[in-house]
């Protein structure tokens, strides 16, 4: 094969990885969404808003946790009559009593969990999915318990369409965690309790974290990390989320 033919063919080979990392982002990044790359694009500037207005002037910096709330659809994830409205930073209800928290707070948590390096995150309490996808931008890997199972049925469903394929769904009680899968780098719970789930702590990764909210009326946002001689706590700041529902409260 002459020089220029040699050029071209590897101008081909060249063209087509690219366009294939661009697709699934697994050959970059190692993570396999399907087509969420594309996933609507309609409402990108009112995302690029969000971020740029509400998120990094509360505080967050880290850039891949940025691009990941830049990505996610939020509409998606909430009722149609509340749309309009889904990139004020604002939590909003969903079905069954529960709520989708406001587009910060999720950043914030996100951003403790120090996710650079981590393979596999466990989240307690799916709601409607959204933190489960933005999560899903970011590592390889993510657990997702939800009890309520037509909440899961709706928030499989709206991953599955935009083309979330490294999400693990369970329907179940979180506070025990999934210790088949354990040991994970991280743990975010979404919802209140009033102690640590001794389960999460014992299922984290050494250098592992734990982001939940703490309390009843009054709650705190605190964050452990697991080391060789135990767990650091840090309280982060104060929150307001819906409590979490265990088996024996539904009885």
């Amino acid at each position: 094969m002459n020089s220029p033919a040699r050029a071209l063919t590897s101008l081909r080979i060249t063209s087509i990885m690219l366009i294939h990392c661009l697709a699934v982002m697994a050959g970059c990044s190692g993570i396999s969404r399907g087509d969420s790359l594309f996933a609507d694009s309609a409402r990108q500037a009112e995302r690029d808003r969000m971020v740029d207005e509400q998120i990094v002037s509360s505080g967050v910096k880290d850039s891949v946790v940025l691009t990941a709330m830049r990505r996610v659809p939020r509409h998606k994830f909430v009722p149609a009559r509340y749309s309009t409205i889904a990139y004020h930073d604002v939590p909003l209800p969903i079905s069954h009593g529960q709520t989708i928290s406001q587009p910060s707070l999720v950043a914030l948590m996100t951003e403790k969990l120090a996710l650079q390096g981590a393979k596999k995150v466990l989240e307690i309490g799916t709601g409607s999915g959204y933190q489960a996808a933005v999560l899903a931008e970011i590592v390889p890997h993510v657990f997702t318990i939800e009890i309520i199972e037509p909440l899961m049925t709706e928030a499989t469903r709206t991953l599955t369409e935009l083309g979330y394929r490294n999400i693990h769904t369970r329907v179940g009680d979180g506070y025990q965690g999934w210790p088949e899968e354990a040991p994970f780098d991280a743990i975010i719970v979404t919802a209140a309790i009033d102690h640590v789930p001794q389960p999460l702590l014992d299922q984290l990764a050494v250098g592992g974290r734990l982001i939940l909210p703490i309390g009843r009326y009054y709650q705190t946002l605190e964050l452990y990390r697991r080391t060789a001689e135990g767990y650091e706590r840090k309280i982060i700041t104060l929150v307001r989320f819906v409590p979490l529902v265990r088996e024996q409260q539904q009885e």
